[in-house]
C-alpha cells in the first residue's frame, strides 16, 4: 500500500504540471533522457524519461490507441526509506491482475500493477532493476490494458547513471 500511494504522489507531482512548469519548479538536472526532480516537505528526489518508441498492438497488429503520458521512474522518499524506487505509468488503466514485464537486455523483471501505475515486486528488485539499467542502453515496458491492448514502449537509459546518481546524492547523502 505505501508504494502506491508514493508512487501516485511522484505520478501527481510530475504529471500534473505543465511542461513549463517543470522546467522552472522543481526540475533541477537533465542528463540527456533522463530529468531530475527534487520536492521539499516533505523531501522526494525522482528521476524520470519519456519513451523514445510506443508501440500499441491488438491481435497481433498495430493499432492506434489513445494513452496519457508514458513514463519510467526511480523514486527516493527519505522520510520513508523508499531509496531507489522503480516504476513506470503506461498512460491507461492495466488489465486488472495483469504484469508489466521490464526488459534490460537479457534481464527480464515483472512489475505489479494497480491502476495506471506498475511497480518492482520489493526493494531487492527495484536494486536489481537498477543495476542493469546502469548497465543497459535501453528499456522495454510491455504491458497490457484493460481492454485488450498490448503496449510496448522503449526507453533510451543514455544519462541514467548520471540522473539517478544525481537524485540518490540529492535524498540520500
Amino acid at each position: 500500500m505505501i508504494r502506491k500511494v508514493f508512487g501516485a504522489a511522484i505520478l501527481a507531482a510530475t504529471l500534473a504540471l505543465p511542461a513549463t512548469a517543470q522546467e522552472s519548479a522543481n526540475r533541477v538536472n537533465t542528463e540527456t533522457d533522463w530529468s531530475v526532480f527534487v520536492e521539499d516537505n516533505p523531501t522526494q528526489c525522482w528521476i524520470v524519461s519519456a519513451p523514445k518508441s510506443i508501440r500499441n498492438l491488438r491481435d497481433g497488429q498495430e493499432v492506434a490507441a489513445r494513452r496519457g503520458d508514458i513514463r519510467l521512474f526511480v523514486s527516493y522518499w527519505p522520510g520513508s526509506d523508499k531509496n531507489g524506487e522503480v516504476s513506470v505509468t503506461g498512460g491507461y488503466p492495466y488489465a486488472d491482475g495483469s504484469t508489466v514485464v521490464l526488459e534490460i537486455g537479457t534481464d527480464r523483471f515483472e512489475m505489479f500493477t494497480d491502476g495506471e501505475l506498475a511497480w518492482a515486486a520489493s526493494p531487492t528488485d527495484d536494486e536489481r532493476i537498477i543495476s542493469a539499467m546502469k548497465r543497459g542502453a535501453q528499456a522495454v515496458v510491455t504491458g497490457q490494458s484493460g481492454r485488450g491492448t498490448q503496449t510496448e514502449d522503449t526507453f533510451s537509459l543514455l544519462g541514467f547513471t548520471a540522473a539517478v546518481t544525481d537524485a540518490e546524492s540529492r535524498c540520500t547523502g
